[in-house]
């Protein structure tokens, strides 16, 4: 065991705790904001030949005004398909079809629409971070096995634990400067 496998150790726990921030933000880009966004509807499962399939491979999408977002199937035939999921989704908007495309008006939020919101870039930003903190007893743990194997000295597990601890803040303060990001998009009139 050597300074490289600790190194590893803290190069897979950075990874996992980037996914668990780059999770986070996904779902950020789906929460309404009063603004359109492809981003509100593309991972939104619809029922297609037997199997759920998100909006982005059935259609193109795109937001021809700030308030509006315009879906065009690729096939004609899924946009009764397409409306069903919309409207079955937490997204509270009411697709309008012509036919052959659809169309989504963004309505300004409540104010109490846009806390319920910022609530949950909240409960997702606790989530990530009990997700990097799980990431973090990991790390730990293998350092604590390393060392009762004697495959580190104890100095070496001393250094790995404050490697991880100084990574662990790090990421902590870039998942909550994401929230906050979101949170300021939400509650900006």
């Amino acid at each position: 065991m050597s300074a490289d496998d600790i190194k590893e150790v803290i190069r897979d726990t950075e990874r996992a705790m980037q996914k668990a921030i780059d999770a986070m933000e996904g779902d950020f880009q789906t929460m309404r904001t009063g603004r359109a966004s492809p981003a509100l509807v593309e991972r939104i499962q619809v029922e297609y030949y037997g199997s759920e399939v998100p909006i982005i491979q059935m259609a193109s999408i795109s937001v021809p005004e700030p308030q509006i977002i315009m879906i065009k199937p690729f096939d004609a035939t899924t946009i009764k398909a397409i409306e069903k999921a919309i409207s079955a989704s937490d997204l509270k908007l009411t697709p309008n079809n012509d036919g052959k495309v659809i169309r989504l008006n963004i309505p300004p939020m409540t104010q109490e629409r846009r806390r319920e919101i910022v609530k949950l870039v909240h409960k997702r930003l606790e989530e990530s971070k009990v997700s990097m903190r799980n990431s973090r007893r990991d790390g730990m743990d293998l350092f604590k096995e390393y060392e009762n194997e004697d495959m580190i000295s104890e100095d070496e597990h001393k250094r790995g634990k404050e490697e991880l601890d100084a990574l662990t803040k790090r990421m902590t303060d870039k998942a909550e400067e994401a929230s906050t990001r979101k949170e300021r998009e939400v509650m900006d009139i």
